[in-house]
């Protein structure tokens, strides 16, 4: 516990410094790259602040030039840092549009190019997903929590559809990945922090095209397959 609030006292002050240096900078690079790379020393500062680190594997399977989903497994908050730290390639972020409307986060998230997807009424998730999707097929790749939440225990919960219907919408592969060893350093519910490894396994890429109705389910379980694959027991 004592290491725990040890980071967390130089972790909050250090997040603020994040945004509220980073975002007016988002005023002069609209692209976002910026906030991003500013997301990575971020994270990786934040890992070596509580004695974590990252190991990445995988990294060859993932395509070049073309937009993709990842889709992984989500045991711990330090996955986020981990996949900030460790995925070279420029990617946005896929949330619920509820986190948008929290004051300065939410704002930080809009101008890193983050992308909301509103759940609540049918409608308005239909045209938060085409936008979204109208994103990703311009050249914007996205990380998605197919569970939607943390696991408690490390086993995977059900897949939310709303992923899958967005990566059918977009038409590019879904790339794969599994985290290991978060949830160790950071345990569900618990103020704990462990020092250890975090390892990413990025898998081969799935392709999407023509993913509806049944397929949609058989995509949605070759997704889910690929990741469990690689948890370990």
């Amino acid at each position: 516990m004592v290491r725990a609030i040890f980071f967390l006292l130089l972790f909050v002050p250090f997040t603020l410094f994040i945004i509220f240096t980073g975002v007016p900078i988002t005023f002069l690079d609209p692209t976002g790259r910026f906030l991003h790379n500013y997301g990575k020393f971020w994270g990786r500062v934040a890992l070596f602040l509580a004695g974590a680190t990252v190991k990445v594997s995988g990294l060859e399977k993932i395509p070049d030039g073309v937009p993709v989903i990842f889709m992984g497994n989500h045991q711990s908050n330090f996955d986020i840092l981990s996949l900030y730290a460790g995925l070279p390639r420029h990617f946005s972020w896929i949330a619920k549009e509820e986190l948008f409307r929290i004051p300065l986060f939410g704002y930080a998230m809009k101008r890193a190019g983050y992308l909301p997807l509103d759940r609540s009424d049918g409608r308005r998730a239909l045209k938060t997903m085409e936008s979204a999707a109208e994103k990703i097929r311009g050249g914007v790749s996205v990380v998605i929590f197919p569970e939607g939440t943390r696991s408690m225990d490390g086993n995977l919960l059900p897949f939310k559809r709303g992923g899958f219907l967005l990566a059918a919408r977009a038409g590019v592969p879904i790339v794969p990945f599994t985290i290991n060893g978060s949830a160790r350093v950071n345990p569900a519910k618990r103020l704990v922090v462990h020092p250890g490894t975090i390892a990413i396994a990025f898998g081969d890429p799935i392709p999407t095209g023509g993913a509806t109705g049944k397929k949609r389910d058989e995509l949605i379980d070759r997704v889910r397959e690929a990741i469990e694959r690689g948890l370990e027991s």
